[in-house]
């Protein structure tokens, strides 16, 4: 019985020991990917960085200007005056519904299973 004893904890012993020698693996696999996404991520933040430097260059007003100005008989560009702004009486709302419903039809059937409900228990 003893002996039977120390075999069944020592296969104990040896599955503990593999589960937590797979289990250190695992976390291992899982920080290195963890780190490399970490790495990605600073990467894709340096990037983002460089091209909002670069779309704050090109959108500088003075270059924009300049843009225009050489680009004016193709675009056609002139400056904006008050008269091209509309007012609120001029936007165009959806027309009213031409049927409202005024006497809505249940098809639920709710009313019937009243009817149903008084008709067995008066």
């Amino acid at each position: 019985m003893r002996s039977l004893f120390l075999i069944l904890s020592a296969l104990a012993v040896i599955g503990l020991a593999f589960w937590a020698y797979h289990e250190n693996y695992k976390t291992q696999e899982a920080q290195s990917r963890a780190e490399k996404l970490q790495v990605e991520i600073g990467q894709s933040r340096q990037r983002l960085r460089v091209l909002n430097a670069e779309w704050a260059y090109l959108n500088r007003p003075d270059r924009l200007r300049d843009l225009a100005e050489i680009n004016f008989g193709e675009l056609g560009l002139l400056p904006l005056q008050p008269y091209q702004f509309g007012k609120v009486d001029q936007v165009g709302y959806p027309p009213e519904d031409p049927l409202p419903i005024t006497n809505p039809v249940d098809v639920s059937g709710l009313d019937e299973l009243d009817d149903l409900k008084d008709e067995a228990f008066p």
